[in-house]
């Protein structure tokens, strides 16, 4: 008999027909006389109840039906008599197909911790937390890919293994096929030459760079893959693998890549608001169960689902890094020193807390800063006239602090290859980014989105690990 998913089930299409579910069980509870199985089999939050009428069944069979167990259910579906379902399946038959020791099962009906459920990232996608996290990631992924088709881009897989340091951090994975018990050697320095590629390489931190090739000629372009930092941090907010999300756009200057990655984040927001509205109240109240316990001026100031509503209406803040500087070196945590990183002036790097005074505490809105001194950004960046900052834009949203940062790019050959040789980046290894300022150069701009940060935005989760399905972070490779 074809399956029927349970979230088509719960959709009371199919009242009085006989139907078959598949799926494992969450709980089961009951007498001798009936039995009452909770059911669900990932395609919607939601489990469907089924009633087993004991004389039906064999005893053997029910004593197997324990939470984790993988069943067969053939019965009709019928209204609900009990409160809290619409719907629910009477059992004609049972059939156990994967048994779960209730002795060694770790996912026992009880509130885990997320610190325990990391630990068991193979079968953490069974709790009703990261089921909805999992669905909310598909959601955000597909929306992103059709954000971009809808406008008309071509989506480019750029390399992952790669011999350029595209943001000259050197915080990268090296790759290699060479013994590493006899490594050859000229002149005392390795022999890349004898390795697999004859170079040094890589794995990738970006695909900008190669991104911006493709967009010279096809107008628009966008990647979406995995990328690799080997930055040994351990906060809530870095993972050594993540995937980013990185359009390309050619004749667009700064306004026009602004305008095009706040377009961008309310899109993939509203998506997830209209398509996965279970999963989102779920988690919406999931967030206010964990922090009833906190201090008040440790819980978010709006509910999840308030949240993602208040970013799709309101438009950005848009201020300069001087107006923010200013900002901060005149507030209240600065003045009194309540800040880690005490602001002095012009040339401060800006750190996450003072990204969340700006957007929680000063504006209550999500606020794009242009106009970053060129000392702390990157090589490939527009310079202004001033001779000071580039053309840069980072987006801050609440809790997350930076989600998205961009840059209109420098076209000019000149003065792309003046500021290679002040930061000390290799030109010679980026011969062909030069030339892409040789022939046919123009404006052009573009942006990374962090995909764990926005999945962490949309789900309310507060550690990046616990939106990955298997976090790569120092000391941490399992599963």
């Amino acid at each position: 008999m074809k399956r029927t998913k349970i979230k088509s089930a719960l959709s009371n299409k199919v009242i009085g027909q006989e139907i078959c579910l598949k799926g494992w069980v969450r709980t089961r509870r009951g007498s001798k006389n009936v039995s009452f199985i909770a059911l669900n089999d990932g395609s919607t939050i939601n489990n469907i109840q089924v009633v087993a009428e004991g004389e039906s069944f064999n005893e053997d069979v029910l004593k197997k039906i324990t939470t984790g167990v993988a069943i067969s259910v053939i019965g009709i579906l019928v209204e609900s008599k009990g409160g809290g379902q619409n719907v629910e399946v009477l059992a004609a038959a049972i059939e156990v197909l994967g048994e779960a020791d209730a002795d060694e099962y770790p996912l026992q009906p009880k509130k885990h911790s997320l610190d325990f459920l990391r630990e068991k990232a193979h079968l953490r996608f069974r709790t009703n937390t990261f089921s909805a996290v999992f669905r909310l990631r598909h959601a955000l992924t597909f929306a992103v890919h059709k954000f971009f088709n809808d406008k008309g881009f071509s989506n480019i897989h750029t390399p992952i293994i790669t011999g350029a340091d595209a943001e000259g951090a050197g915080e990268m994975f090296q790759i290699t096929n060479l013994n590493l018990e006899n490594i050859p050697k000229t002149d005392g320095k390795v022999d890349y030459t004898k390795d697999f590629f004859g170079s040094k390489t890589n794995l990738t931190v970006s695909g900008q760079l190669e991104a911006e090739l493709a967009a010279m000629a096809l107008g628009q372009v966008y990647t979406f893959g995995p990328t690799f930092r080997a930055e040994n941090s351990n906060t809530s907010r870095h993972l050594s693998e993540f995937w980013m999300i990185e359009p390309e756009i050619a004749f667009a200057d700064l306004d026009e890549n602004m305008d095009l990655a706040e377009e961008f984040l309310k899109y993939c927001i509203q998506y997830c608001i209209t398509n996965c509205a279970d999963d989102l109240r779920f988690l919406d109240g999931r967030l206010e169960n964990e922090e009833k316990n906190m201090k008040k001026e440790e819980r978010s100031e709006m509910g999840l689902l308030e949240k993602l509503q208040f970013v799709i209406e309101n438009d950005f803040v848009r201020l300069t890094y001087r107006e923010a500087i200013d900002i901060l070196r005149n507030s209240k945590p600065n003045k009194k020193k309540k800040f880690n990183y005490i602001i002095e002036g012009f040339g401060s790097d800006l750190q996450s807390e003072h990204e969340r005074y700006l957007v929680e505490k000063k504006f209550k809105k999500p606020v794009i800063i242009t106009d970053y001194p060129k000392g702390i950004k990157a090589f490939y960046m527009k310079q202004n006239e001033d001779g000071e900052t580039v053309r840069a834009m980072d987006i801050l949203f609440p809790q997350i602090g930076e989600i998205i940062g961009g840059s209109q790019r420098e076209e000019n050959l000149d003065k792309l290859v003046a500021r290679m040789e002040e930061m000390e980046v290799d030109k010679d290894e980026l011969w062909w980014y030069l030339e892409t300022r040789k022939f046919g150069t123009c404006t052009h701009s573009g942006f990374g989105l962090g995909f764990e940060r926005l999945i962490m935005f949309v789900t309310g989760m507060k550690n990046i690990r616990d939106v990955i399905p298997f976090p790569r972070t120092p000391q941490n490779a399992d599963f």
